[in-house]
């Protein structure tokens, strides 16, 4: 699988974990995820060159971005992405906006450009919402959600998953997410935002990938 997105789906802190089994516990709960951590070992450590801190949907796009020296001329990113690891899965979660009035018709153009172009390399792209409200009115969210529903393709409801949480899974400046230890057989670190989008992001990957291959959904 490959991931698309911004600062908060760089290695740093997402999922990269599951590649280094001294990092992250699952628990008896979570154990069946272990067979998805097996199938897809490599993708969750590897830098991908559609993700970078600042990016937008525009700039998935954009060859400026494709800052990797196995970039063809004029490649955008998401495309050098793609053609370079040949995911079957591409998770896209993107915060970021422009700050101009006419934010939400780009961000609903530009989406709409990266679903297709990943439709057409024939993965299935995953559409992930976010845990703030920056924007007001949950208006990414609901377009994130609407787009998933047009093109018929799953969504990874990560606000829904961080609700429960104190402030929402959110630090003081309401866009960064709180941290925790990927130690799932303790709860108390689900109570922290970046274990839990850890943990449903593998979720969902194991529930597509077990969909594709015809495998029985284990939870």
């Amino acid at each position: 699988f490959s991931k698309v997105g911004d600062c908060q789906n760089i290695t740093t802190y997402f999922l990269a974990f599951f590649d280094n089994p001294k990092l992250y516990r699952l628990g008896p709960e979570n154990d069946y995820l272990s067979e998805a951590i097996d199938y897809f070992n490599g993708s969750f450590s590897r830098e991908s060159i559609a993700t970078a801190g600042g990016m937008n949907p525009a700039s998935v796009l954009s060859h400026n971005w494709a800052g990797n020296d196995c970039c063809e001329r004029k490649e955008s990113a998401l495309s050098c992405e793609l053609r370079i690891h040949k995911p079957s899965i591409v998770l896209i979660s993107m915060e970021e906006t422009w700050g101009r009035e006419n934010d939400l018709e780009n961000y609903e153009k530009y989406m709409r450009k990266i679903i297709e172009i990943v439709i057409e390399f024939g993965a299935v792209p995953i559409l992930a919402t976010k845990a703030d409200n920056k924007e007001g009115k949950h208006r990414i969210n609901l377009t994130i959600a609407q787009l998933a529903y047009e093109y018929n393709i799953p969504l990874w409801n990560f606000w829904l998953a961080v609700q429960p949480l104190p402030n929402h899974g959110l630090l003081e400046d309401g866009f960064h997410l709180t941290h925790g230890l990927n130690y799932y057989d303790n709860p108390n670190n689900l109570k922290q935002a970046w274990p839990v989008r850890n943990l449903t992001s593998l979720q969902v990957l194991d529930s597509v990938w077990r969909q594709l291959n015809d495998m029985p959904i284990q939870k």
